[in-house]
């Protein structure tokens, strides 16, 4: 695996690797821990934590935030639709003879099935979204943990995760997030369309084949 494909694959473990904000509660309340000399050659960086300490971390959770309000807009006009219709036809269960209402009731099923597949679907968008969002910044971010190691003359680089404690001289963290500021602060995305990836292949694949005609066949001159 490479290190680029590490690196992505870190990053879209932000949110299982946040801390609970007791933690962080009891973390800052408690003493600071006396520490040893930093490691010569030996340095540490949290991913995770470049990300969403990042300019351009804090508009990538910005930016998702509205493309999941604006899904659960979507989701949520059509799913009261769906609730009204249900419960109108509850009410007229007296009055409408049996079948009608299984009609009417098959139809609202069918309505329903459609927004629970809708909604699994933006799901599946939304996720897709975040991590291509992710991997951007990682493309970014990425070089300068490179230059960060050389310039610190790391010897071997540790991810923050899986160190329980360390001296704070040896992360370069803060020195990652400073360079990925400088570098970039936002970039334009919008929800990714699978339905639109799902149906173009399925076009392409019903298309009718061209049929070539021959051309017309000159006479011969005698």
């Amino acid at each position: 695996m490479t290190s680029k494909t590490l690196l992505a694959a870190s990053i879209t473990m932000i949110g299982s690797l946040a801390l609970s904000s007791s933690a962080l509660a009891q973390a800052a309340a408690a003493p600071p821990l006396p520490q040893g000399p930093a490691i010569p050659g030996a340095c540490i960086i949290s991913i995770e934590g470049a990300v969403a300490g990042s300019t351009v971390g804090k508009y990538v959770d910005s930016r998702l935030q509205q493309i999941v309000q604006q899904v659960q807009a979507e989701l949520g006009g059509e799913r009261t639709a769906i609730e009204n219709e249900g419960r109108g036809l509850e009410s007229q269960r007296t009055t409408l003879d049996q079948n009608t209402l299984e009609q009417r009731g098959a139809a609202l099923q069918v309505r329903a099935n459609a927004l629970q597949r809708k909604a699994q679907l933006r799901d599946r968008e939304v996720q897709a979204t975040e991590q291509k969002a992710l991997a951007r910044v990682g493309d970014e971010m990425e070089p300068l943990i490179r230059q960060a190691y050389t310039q610190k003359n790391c010897s071997v680089l540790l991810q923050r995760s899986a160190v329980v404690i360390a001296n704070p001289a040896m992360d370069i963290t803060p020195q990652v997030i400073t360079a990925l500021n400088a570098k970039i602060v936002q970039f334009p995305f919008d929800r990714e369309r699978l339905d639109q990836a799902v149906a173009a292949p399925a076009a392409r694949s019903a298309a009718p084949p061209v049929i070539q005609t021959p051309p017309a066949r000159t006479p011969s001159k005698k």
